[in-house]
C-alpha cells in the first residue's frame, strides 16, 4: 500500500512558491487531482502533523486558502461570524479567478440562504426550518419505503446489484423532489439530479457552471407551477411564508435544500451499507438489527462523513486561529472530515459510535437548519433497514479492497458498491 501519508508531504515540497500576496502558504497541498484520495485520513494526518490544526492548501488553479483541521477550530469558526463570514464577496482572490472557475458554484456569491448574513440569514433560514417542519417523518418514512420497495422490486429476481446507482442514490433523489413537490421519475426530474451532482462533485469533462445554471431552470419552472397550484409540500409552504421570498431567493434556497438532501444523503446510505457488509462488528446481527444500523449511521458520520470539505468562510478581519494569522478576506476551508477524527478528541484513535457531536452537520447559525437533520436520518435509515429486510442474505459482490472512492476532496462517496444476494420472486 502507497504511504499516503508521505504523499502528502512530497506534495507539500513539490508545491510552487506561494503567489504574490499569498499569506504564508509556502508549503501548501493542493487539494485538486489528488491522487492518493482513497483514504483522506491519511493525509489529514499529514497536514496536522506538518502544519498542525489550521494548513495552507491551494485551490485549482492555485488559489490559496487555508484547511481547518482541528475540531475545536471548526467549531469556533462556525460559531464566531463576526470573525469568520458565508458572505463570498470578502475574499481578497477574486481578481485572480476566472469565471469558469471549476469550483465557482460553491463560491460565486447566490442570493442565497448560504451566503446570507445576520438578520437576513435568520429570515431565510427561518422560512426553510418553517417548511421542512411541516413534513411529517412518520409520513416520510412511509414514502421512502414505498420508493425503496419499488428500486428494490427492480433488481431483486437478479440476484445481483450495484447499490450507489441503483439503490442509494435514487433513494433520497426521489425523496427529496416528492418533498419539494415535483414529480418523481420524469425525465425533468431525472435530469435535475445529474446536473446537481454535476455541480457538486463533477467528474472529468463536466461542466459545473452549466449544470448550476440547467439546475436553476428547472427550480424556477417549479416555483411558477407552485405558485399557479400549490400543494401539501416544501416549496408551496416556502411560498405562502409570511417573508415573502423573491422568486430568486426562493429558487437559490430550494436548490441548498434539494442539494444537501441528495448527495449527501446518498453517500451516507452507500457509505453505511458498505460498513454493515464489510465490518465483523455488524456483520453478525444486520439483518432486522435496528441498533446495529443506528450505530453504523452514527459511526459512518464520524469516519466518512459524506461531506468531507466545505467552502467556506471568509475572515471579516485580521484573526489568528490555529497559530496562524489570518488576514482579512482569506478563505477558510472546512475540513469537516479532518475535525471529526481529532486525535484531541478522540485520544486513543477509537471513534465512540454512539457519541453524537460529530461536526458532519456542521455548527453554529449557518449549520443544516433543523429539522433537515432528522429527516435525511429518516431517509437513510429507512432505506438501510429496507434493503436489509428484503434481502436478508445480501453480501458484498467484490473485495472490500477493490471499492473505490470518489477522486473528490468534497464529497466522500463511492463510485460503486456491487452485491449479491439469493433472487428474490416479486
Amino acid at each position: 500500500m502507497t504511504d499516503l501519508t508521505g504523499a502528502a508531504e512530497e506534495t507539500a515540497r513539490q508545491s510552487p512558491d506561494p503567489p504574490p500576496g499569498c499569506p504564508a502558504h509556502r508549503g501548501a497541498v493542493r487539494l485538486s487531482g489528488m491522487e492518493y484520495q482513497q483514504t483522506p485520513s491519511d493525509m489529514y494526518r499529514g497536514l496536522r502533523r506538518e502544519h498542525g490544526s489550521v494548513a495552507p492548501v491551494l485551490l485549482d488553479n492555485d488559489i490559496p486558502a487555508w484547511l481547518v483541521l482541528g475540531y475545536p477550530e471548526v467549531s469556533y469558526v462556525t460559531s464566531h461570524d463576526e470573525l469568520f463570514a458565508r458572505d463570498s464577496r470578502r475574499w481578497n482572490q477574486w481578481e485572480s479567478i476566472p469565471p469558469d472557475w471549476p469550483l465557482m458554484p460553491f463560491v460565486g456569491h447566490q442570493p442565497s440562504v448560504l451566503f446570507a448574513e445576520g438578520a437576513e440569514h435568520q429570515r431565510r433560514a427561518g422560512v426553510i426550518t418553517q417548511a421542512l417542519e411541516g413534513v411529517d417523518q412518520f409520513e416520510l418514512a412511509h414514502e421512502c419505503r414505498i420508493i425503496a420497495d419499488r428500486l428494490i422490486d427492480g433488481f431483486s429476481g437478479s440476484g445481483v446489484a450495484e447499490l450507489m446507482g441503483a439503490y442509494a442514490h435514487p433513494v433520497p433523489m426521489r425523496a427529496a423532489v416528492q418533498m419539494c413537490g415535483m414529480p418523481a421519475g420524469s425525465a425533468d426530474t431525472e435530469e435535475l439530479v445529474t446536473d446537481l451532482q454535476i455541480s457538486l462533485d463533477a467528474a472529468e469533462g463536466d461542466d459545473p457552471g452549466a449544470a448550476y445554471g440547467r439546475v436553476g431552470e428547472r427550480i424556477q419552472q417549479l416555483v411558477t407551477d407552485k405558485r399557479r397550484s400549490p400543494g401539501p409540500d416544501v416549496t408551496s409552504r416556502m411560498l405562502r411564508h409570511p417573508a415573502a421570498l423573491s422568486d430568486e431567493e426562493l429558487v437559490q434556497d430550494l436548490i441548498s435544500v434539494i442539494a444537501a438532501a441528495q448527495q449527501p444523503t446518498a453517500n451516507w446510505i452507500c457509505n453505511t451499507l458498505r460498513l454493515l457488509l464489510t465490518d465483523d462488528r455488524f456483520a453478525l446481527n444486520v439483518s432486522g438489527g435496528r441498533v446495529s444500523v443506528g450505530q453504523a449511521l452514527n459511526e459512518v458520520l464520524w469516519l466518512d462523513t459524506p461531506t468531507q470539505n466545505f467552502i467556506g468562510r471568509w475572515a471579516v478581519r485580521d484573526t489568528q486561529l490555529g497559530g496562524r494569522l489570518i488576514r482579512a478576506g482569506d478563505c477558510l476551508v472546512l475540513g469537516l472530515a479532518a475535525a471529526n477524527t481529532d486525535p484531541q478528541i478522540w485520544p486513543e484513535g477509537h471513534v465512540g459510535a454512539e457519541n453524537s457531536a460529530h461536526l458532519s452537520f456542521s455548527n453554529g447559525e449557518h449549520r443544516c437548519p433543523y429539522p433537515a437533520p432528522l429527516l435525511a436520518d429518516v431517509i437513510a435509515r429507512t432505506a438501510v433497514e429496507t434493503l436489509l429486510e428484503r434481502l436478508p442474505d445480501v453480501v458484498l459482490g467484490a473485495d472490500p479492497q477493490a471499492l473505490t472512492w470518489r477522486p473528490s476532496v468534497w464529497m466522500r462517496g463511492l463510485t460503486a458498491l456491487p452485491v449479491h444476494f439469493t433472487p428474490v420472486g416479486r
